[in-house]
């Protein structure tokens, strides 16, 4: 699970990278958790939560360049 501060200090381009990353492994977690190669099934919740983190935040800056363009 990585800290929002860690999150904040991202640039939008580095978010959507993230983001991209971040949904690539919840798919690969939740393969191998019914695959049963993968033990801890709490991972896939925490990696869910990363993923909103993440869309929240580009939500944010996206506002933030929205309200500061007007």
């Amino acid at each position: 699970m990585i800290k929002l501060e860690e999150f904040r200090k991202k640039t939008k381009e580095e978010l959507k990278k993230e983001l991209l990353n971040l949904e690539k492994e919840v798919q690969k977690v939740v393969s191998n958790v019914l695959q049963k190669k993968e033990k801890n099934v709490k991972k896939v919740s925490y990696l869910r939560k990363d993923v909103a983190r993440v869309k929240t935040l580009l939500n944010e800056k996206l506002k933030e360049e929205g309200a500061s363009k007007e």
